[in-house]
């Protein structure tokens, strides 16, 4: 849905500027300014479908992504392009000030000026000899937009055009988007998401999820979000804490470290709405003892398993990805040298997620008062470490209410720990 959203305006807008009104012929030449923007990039790709030769503008920072050849690039920051470029029969312009006049100029008599943008629009009559065509998109009216739009599709499922580019913000960041976009920062299409809501017919998976805290996240997802359906995945698949809960939970034996078991539970789930990967061990040890096998110990069932989560669900169209990651792997810690590494995997997972349009949250977590499997076997030699680090236990209540707190918010990775800052 986020790549759809970012067709319309775009393609559109190209389209009725090129090949309705400029009616660009091969062998043409076109020039078109802001090339590695969201109207750039498609009125690039149109422009050669359509047999013309293609000019363009862009930050020299963005010019690898245009899709032009470097002898036909300049800056879009100066008008310096006027005395480079050769004769153009058409122009799509998005720029203002003197680069109006800038392109006007190049343009041959009776040649086409596009004018797209919107803050800086001369009179019809202009520039003498020059078709000056100031346009927006939405003119063109319903019928004719569909019948554009149509076409495209054709075009899209023929691969003769591919969409471009998209990135993607939650929709509380949109004021952030709409300044990076005046400001010229960014590349192809932003698009916001509006979150999806958790189907309260649907089911949550956990994994990890008959240790300590996969049981509490499991209590708290059904008594503070309304969750009536669970599957609760481990190695033993064994938990008999969650008798009397008001929801149907199923509890499955599956090793999050084994990809084929793990694909055969996702495919056994009807209406998966949500996961939260709560799996993983720590075997700690300083950097010498650090061998493959004991990075592979850790990073099997906490990272490994995330991508394959990750990949396994891309078209279920969730409402909640959670990862339980660690502070470890933003602040470190000594002798956990792979358990940090395997955790800023999941904090990098969540971020590339949600570029994507994806939900995700990572959330690193500090010391839980209550004691989960993985850290029962603590000494008071590692709780002593972990208080000169500064990281104090958290009582549980305040543990889920930090769980809401980050999955509530629009961030793809959260530190939730207690922190003595003194």
């Amino acid at each position: 849905m986020e790549q759809a959203a970012g067709v319309p305006v775009v393609w559109l807008t190209a389209w009725l500027g090129l090949v309705e009104l400029a009616r660009v012929e091969a062998g043409q030449r076109v020039l078109v300014h802001a090339a590695a923007g969201g109207v750039g990039m498609a009125a690039v790709q149109l422009a050669r479908w359509l047999g013309a030769e293609v000019w363009a503008t862009a930050s020299e920072s963005k010019w690898d992504v245009v899709g032009v050849p470097r002898e036909r690039l300049a800056s879009s920051r100066d008008t310096g392009f006027a005395g480079r470029f050769p004769v153009m029969d058409v122009v799509l312009n998005s720029l203002a000030g003197e680069f109006v006049d800038a392109s006007a100029g190049l343009l041959r008599p009776g040649g086409v000026l596009l004018e797209m943008g919107k803050t800086d629009i001369r009179d019809r009559d202009a520039f003498p000899g020059v078709s000056y065509l100031p346009f927006d998109m939405i003119e063109a009216g319903p019928q004719r937009l569909g019948v554009m739009l149509r076409r495209l599709m054709e075009l899209f499922g023929e691969g003769v055009l591919v969409p471009v580019p998209v990135t993607v913000a939650p929709v509380q960041r949109v004021r952030e988007v709409l300044r990076d976009l005046g400001a010229g920062r960014t590349v192809g299409k932003q698009v916001v998401r509006i979150p999806r809501r958790l189907d309260p017919d649907g089911t949550v998976l956990i994994t990890g999820g008959t240790g300590g805290l996969g049981v509490l996240v499991a209590e708290h997802l059904v008594r503070r979000h309304g969750v009536r359906k669970l599957v609760l995945a481990s190695r033993s698949g064994v938990t008999d804490q969650l008798a009397g809960l008001d929801a149907e939970v199923r509890v499955v034996a599956c090793d999050v470290t084994d990809r084929r078991a793990l694909a055969g539970l996702v495919e056994g789930i009807d209406r998966l709405t949500g996961v939260v990967h709560a799996a993983g061990v720590i075997d700690d040890g300083t950097i010498e003892a650090l061998t493959p096998q004991r990075l592979e110990t850790v990073v099997a069932p906490k990272l490994d398993a995330a991508l394959w989560l990750d990949e396994l669900t891309r078209d279920r169209d969730l409402a909640l990805f959670v990862l339980f990651s660690s502070v470890a792997g933003v602040l470190g810690n000594p002798g956990q040298g792979n358990y940090a590494a395997a955790n800023a995997g999941l904090d990098a997972l969540a971020i590339t997620r949600q570029r994507a349009g994806l939900p995700a949250t990572s959330i690193a977590w500090g010391l839980w008062e209550h004691t989960t499997g993985m850290t029962s076997g603590l000494h008071q030699r590692d709780h002593d470490r972990l208080h000169r680090s500064a990281v104090r236990a958290m009582p549980t209540t305040h543990a889920l209410a930090l769980l809401d707190t980050a999955i509530g918010g629009h961030h793809p990775t959260t530190i939730a720990a207690n922190l003595d800052l003194a």
